[in-house]
């Protein structure tokens, strides 16, 4: 099977990973809504590992960090206000780092993440890590890119659930995980395997 060039190729973007010392971290929907219950997601314990530890890394290394949460109302497995809404633990919000509220799978959209990063003096470059792969992690990756950021997904630290396709038949998690980040990549941002790949 021969492999299309990228969309990012075509137009002649830059493919090189950011310097994480020189991003701004965007850390989405951490939330305990994906470790248990209608929501919970199969690779979640892994990526939290993960975004932990790029969590970890970009505090040691200066690098502004903002959290991005989802609210769905009181009573859904996205409230806010209750523990099922909450920012997992292995990735807790410190004081000082600013969480942005959000309703839309784009962090962008009616939210002030915007003005934040401006605040912030944050530069192009944002590195991305969320639940989910398919939904928030790609819709803020779009539009990041439509806001003149350049974007990069760390693939280890998302994850995704299985989902019906259009025809019925089942896509496991790690296929839509895969071609959200494939999507990303052809044109919104660079995606990086491991948080490890960019350099300090």
């Amino acid at each position: 099977m021969t492999v299309s060039t990228t969309l990012r190729q075509v137009i002649g973007l830059d493919g090189t990973l950011p310097a994480l010392s020189a991003s701004t971290l965007i850390m989405i929907d951490f939330q305990n809504t994906y470790t248990t219950g209608v929501m919970a997601l199969p690779e979640a314990g892994p990526a939290l590992d993960a975004a932990g530890r790029l969590l970890e890394r970009a505090r040691a290394a200066g690098t502004p960090v903002v959290h991005v949460v989802n609210d769905g109302g009181e009573g859904s497995p996205y409230d806010i206000r209750a523990e099922i809404g909450r920012i997992e633990s292995r990735v807790a919000a410190r004081d000082g780092e600013p969480v942005v509220v959000k309703g839309f799978p784009d962090s962008f959209h009616q939210t002030d993440l915007l003005e934040v990063l401006r605040g912030m003096g944050a530069g192009p470059d944002l590195v991305l890590a969320g639940f989910m792969t398919h939904m928030c992690v790609q819709f803020t990756a779009q539009g990041a890119f439509n806001l003149g950021y350049r974007p990069t997904v760390v693939a280890e630290a998302c994850a995704t659930r299985p989902l019906a396709g259009p025809d019925g038949t089942p896509i496991p998690a790690d296929a839509l995980h895969a071609a959200a980040l494939t999507t990303i990549g052809d044109l919104f941002g660079t995606v990086a395997a491991r948080g490890a790949d960019l350099p300090g």
